[in-house]
């Protein structure tokens, strides 16, 4: 292999003397090649001066060039360190030679030498402050050191050098796409959004047909709840011009649209140019699943693992699915060939604890999530965002389970660990331990801890619209409202605050006022998921105003834009069927929430009712009995069940229920319980007691008739 090698460098070098002897007023020896030295070594500075002599600097040129593939061949230090020598000695027979002061600097960030090529390009650009190649060299090197670094002031200092730089080189060459972007792409990590955007719609000025150009812009657009903008842009793109790329950002954009089905077409269309990108398959899988077409993703994903059998995400996918769909067991063998390809995984274990949970094995759920807390925790406290992200979803998830087993005290320390993490975290351990203290209906602590939310992370807008609605719900409405209301600042972000509002005035019975301030959110909602909760909302006002045929067409409207959504499944499918409409239709819907979520007590109570009023009460008795597992405290569990006892001839469980019932809504906020519905289940308590106590005669009278 070393003697084709070794032909190689031995043109080279008989190029570059044979080069140096024809150039005019040469001193090259071919017998012993040397730099020119000055005449007079003791001369003075204009004496020193040399002339340029480019032969000689070519020569070694082009034996730093050899040097460099040996390097790149071989890896070898010592023909870095030649190749180097090389470059200098061409460079002091050339000094002026920017083209070699640059071949130097590349080959110094080449080998390692980061701190040699940044001084070589810095040097170069104190002479020359428009030269290209320096200012590239610079700018490669400081974004490698971008991605080396995990954040903090030394981070943003390299991304600033690293945005001098590109700036630098659009200005000097304003017509570079490639430069555009990538400056565009620089602004968008330092959430420089205006100028990242001026970038990118310059780059698709340069060139409206350039796929990068446009699909950069469009990802953009889709970033910053743009979604129509991004649409538009690429549509704009006739059919006939639309590549595999184009149409594969065009798939994205649907998907943020929540247009599944139209996200599905438009990937197929990329499929159709770029047949082998599993990428796209993947997308595919995903906006199928999306769409509620489980068993159509799962044939795509099976085809992925055909041509990826080690590809452990889509091994989790295919266990999300079977999750989803009740086979659990299928969801955890997908979860063992996942763990095989990712032996260090947290992903896996902690899909793995959701499965579980799911199932109903609480414990053994709560014992791989407290592996995977200890595991993720460092005595120093210091963590990089992902390290930090990781953990507290995991402590989330663990906290969730103690306070959905009853465990409150675990519940709120596993919340309290997410404290420390800082910023979001600490606002999401915040909320779930005021949300712990709700369930549990002590409502003096839940305001105790919003009020210490608020004091530790005085910024967050969340935390102190929770810290309203407490005040609202312990008696001090005006207070609650007055504090929401300070927040409005008359610009987008008040979005959150309207609907803070909306369900504060909704709790307290005051309905236009909660009307008037959702109509002010749903005008601030632009993203599709902002608008689509706003509008959950306001179905529940109308639905708690007894305005069935208005909630029910919000919430249907909320279906077609999300057919797998829960919440709205469950709502819709409770208002029908405690009316005793359309029960076929509700049972299906609860049947899909149930699915969608095994083990949420209110699905299951739902469900039951459903069940209930269908007639059907053996299913009725077995599912709210899990619903009054999962939330013990819930007085309409209570009242349901009490309804079904006495349906079926078991009185005294029945007023037991329904005693229990009345005491869960003693404990209740004000604005949960509902004056209407206690009384009538004061009502049937009382008719109970009088049958129960009608009985108690003829019992004693046919005990004392009763042969010995």
């Amino acid at each position: 292999m070393k003697k084709p090698l070794l032909v190689v460098s031995s043109l080279l070098i008989a190029s570059a003397l044979t080069f140096a002897q024809a150039v005019p007023g040469s001193n090259a020896q071919p017998q012993q090649p040397q730099t020119q030295q000055p005449a007079n070594q003791n001369a003075g500075p204009e004496a020193a001066k040399k002339t340029p002599n480019k032969a000689m600097a070519y020569y070694h040129y082009a034996l730093a060039h050899m040097y460099e593939e040996l390097v790149a061949i071989y890896q070898r230090t010592e023909f870095a360190n030649r190749a180097i020598e090389e470059y200098k000695l061409a460079i002091e027979n050339d000094p002026t030679s920017e083209f070699l002061n640059a071949g130097l600097a590349e080959l110094y960030a080449k080998t390692g030498r980061i701190r040699d090529a940044v001084l070589e390009a810095q040097e170069i650009l104190k002479r020359d402050p428009n030269n290209v190649d320096a200012r590239r060299l610079l700018g490669r090197i400081y974004l490698r050191s971008l991605g080396d670094l995990q954040g903090g002031t030394q981070s943003q200092e390299i991304l600033r050098r690293a945005i001098e730089q590109y700036e630098a080189i659009v200005r000097l060459q304003p017509t570079s796409i490639e430069d555009r972007l990538l400056l565009g792409r620089l602004y968008r990590i330092n959430n420089d959004t205006a100028k990242a955007e001026e970038q990118f719609r310059e780059s698709v000025k340069l060139d409206p047909k350039s796929d990068d150009a446009v699909t950069t812009l469009a990802y953009l657009y889709n970033e910053t709840g743009q979604a129509k903008r991004a649409e538009e842009l690429l549509l704009a793109i006739p059919e006939a011009q639309r590549s595999g790329k184009l149409y594969g950002a065009l798939g994205y954009t649907y998907e943020q649209q929540r247009e599944y089905k139209k996200a599905i077409e438009a990937y197929r269309k990329a499929l159709d140019q770029d047949k082998d990108n599993l990428d796209l398959l993947r997308s595919v899988a995903q906006s199928l699943m999306s769409d509620g077409q489980n068993d159509a993703a799962l044939e795509q994903y099976k085809i992925i693992i055909d041509a990826d059998p080690q590809d452990p995400q889509t091994h989790m996918r295919m266990a999300e699915i079977y999750r989803r769909t009740g086979r659990f067991d299928q969801a955890l063998a997908s979860l063992d060939k996942a763990q095989a390809y990712v032996q260090d995984s947290l992903e896996v274990p902690y899909n793995r604890a959701v499965i579980l949970q799911a199932q109903g094995k609480f414990d053994e759920a709560i014992q791989i999530l407290n592996t995977l807390a200890q595991k993720t925790e460092k005595a120093d406290g210091k963590y990089s965002p992902g390290e930090r992200n990781n953990r507290a979803v995991f402590l989330e998830r663990l906290g969730s389970l103690y306070r959905d087993t009853g465990k409150q005290q675990l519940a709120v320390d596993a919340f309290r660990k997410m404290l420390p993490l800082g910023d979001e975290n600490a606002a999401r351990g915040y909320q779930e331990l005021i949300e712990t203290y709700r369930q549990a209906k002590h409502w003096q602590q839940a305001t105790a801890v919003a009020e210490e939310a608020v004091k530790a992370l005085p910024n967050d807008r969340l935390l102190r619209l929770a810290f309203a609605q407490q005040l609202a719900d312990a008696g001090q409405m005006d207070a609650g409202i007055s504090q929401a209301r300070a927040m409005l600042k008359g610009g987008p972000e008040d979005r959150e605050v309207y609907l803070s509002l909306a369900q504060i005035q909704g709790r307290l019975r005051k309905y236009k006022e909660a009307e008037e301030s959702l109509n002010k959110a749903l005008a601030l909602s632009k993203r599709p998921e902002e608008r689509d909760y706003a509008l959950f909302v306001q179905a529940s006002l109308l639905e708690r105003q007894k305005k069935y045929d208005e909630a029910e067409a919000v919430f249907r409207k909320l279906l077609a834009s999300d057919p797998n959504n829960a919440m709205v499944l469950n709502y819709l499918g409770y208002m029908l069927a405690d009316r005793g409409t359309r029960l076929e239709e509700s049972l299906q819907m609860l049947k899909k929430a149930v699915q969608l979520d095994p083990q949420n007590g209110a699905y299951l109570d739902s469900i039951g009712w459903a069940y209930f009023k269908m007639g059907n009460y053996e299913l009725a008795e077995q599912n709210l009995l899990r619903a009054l597992e999962r939330v013990p405290g819930d007085p309409t569990i209570h009242d349901h069940i009490a309804d079904l006892y006495a349906r079926t001839g078991r009185l005294k469980l029945a007023a037991g229920h329904w005693e229990r019932a009345l005491e869960e809504w003693n404990k209740s906020a004000q604005a949960d319980s509902d004056p209407v519905e206690i009384a009538k289940v004061q009502k049937k308590l009382e008719s109970a007691k009088v049958k129960l106590a009608r009985q108690q005669p003829r019992k004693a009278a046919d005990a004392s008739t009763a042969k010995p």
